[in-house]
Parts: structure tokens; sequence; C-alpha cells
């Protein structure tokens, strides 16, 4: 039986594994193409198979719904912008930066967005849930309105009429967009910890200091 160090050590050696092939500019280099790969609907090449893992798929669910690879898409960078904004409320709402006024006249007493406190299972307590209503109502409103994906245009382009930065060079389109979702891939790691570390601690960011 293997002991607890051991186990610790590859638990370790898989977070770095995974953490590696996150988001920093240098390492969103695409993987080389391969010309024969296993995947039926993912190959090398592909907008985020970067290095090290390149076409990452341990669960082949690629080669067991190949029809779905554009629908996983989507979400992964949905999930990820989102997961991006989550990270930058804690930071933002940790360094003391909130709106002014009122978050809620109905609350007794009526709640000041300064009384929300920073983080994220914290904040999620403090405000009403009248309030959440009101957030996951505008989100789905928004969500298949304003930002709904069009299927003739690629995952994650939405709101096309809205004055984007657009990339004319092939080149530095990807160079961006291996960016964006290595960094969607970070935020979701970054966010998923930060929940862990407040339930485990009280503070989202353990060990750099309270918020």
């Amino acid at each position: 039986r293997r002991g607890s160090v051991a186990v610790a050590a590859d638990v370790v050696k898989m977070i770095s594994v995974v953490l590696g092939s996150l988001a920093f500019n240098g390492l969103v280099t695409p993987a080389p193409t391969r010309a024969a790969v296993s995947m039926s609907a993912i190959s090398p090449g592909d907008i985020g198979t970067t290095r090290p893992l390149g076409v990452f798929d341990p669960l082949k669910l690629m080669e067991k719904n190949p029809g779905k690879y554009r629908r996983f898409q989507e979400m992964e960078i949905k999930h990820g912008r989102i997961a991006m904004l989550a990270t930058l409320h804690v930071f933002i709402t940790g360094a003391g930066y909130k709106w002014p006024g009122y978050c809620s006249y109905l609350s007794f007493p009526p709640l000041k967005f300064e009384d929300i406190p920073a983080g994220t299972l914290a904040s999620w307590a403090a405000l009403p849930q009248a309030g959440w209503a009101q957030i996951v109502a505008v989100v789905a409103i928004l969500d298949n309105s304003l930002f709904a994906q069009d299927p003739n245009r690629e995952p994650g382009d939405v709101a096309g009429d809205l004055p984007w930065v657009r990339y004319d060079d092939p080149k530095v389109k990807e160079y961006k967009l291996n960016i964006e979702r290595n960094n969607g891939r970070a935020a979701m790691m970054g966010i998923t910890g930060m929940y862990v570390h407040e339930l485990l601690t009280g503070n989202p960011v353990y060990p750099l200091g309270e918020l």
C-alpha cells in the first residue's frame, strides 16, 4: 500500500503538468501538426491544442461524440470568459474597489455595495435571493439574444456587430485566440481554487493575506 506522502507527490506532479499547459503568452505556441491522429474531431493545430499537452482528450470524448466538438468549444470559451471575470472580481473587490450606493433597497436594513464582503462564497451569501434571480435572468436574456452564438461564426465569436478588436493576420489571430483559451482554462482552475480556499480558510487568496 502506498503511503500518503507518495500519493501527495503524485497529486503534485499531476497539478504541475496541468498548470504547465495554462495561460502564459510564452506557452501558447500551437503544437506541431502531425499527419495521423487518433481523434475523430479534434486535431493538432486546432485552437486550444497548445504545448505541452497538444491534443488532450484522456476520456476520448472526441472519439465517442465527435458531433459535439463545436458545442464543447463554445462551452469552454464561455465558461472561461465567465471565470476570468469572476477571478477579476475577487481581486478588485478584495482591493477595496466597490460600487457606490445601494445594492438592494428591499433588504432590512438596505444593503450597500460596500457591505458585501469580497471573495466568492461570502459575497454569494450576502446578496439577497431576489438579487441573484435578477442576475440569472439578465445573463440568460443576454446569452440568448445579444451574445447568442451564431452557428455561421467561429466558436466564441458572439455579438459580431459590436466593435470588437479584429485581427487580419491569421497568425496573430490564432495566437490571440490561444491566449484567450488558455487564460480561460487558468481562470476556471483559479476560481475553483478560490472557492476551496475560502471554504477551508475563509480567505479566497490564501496564503497571500486576508481580503
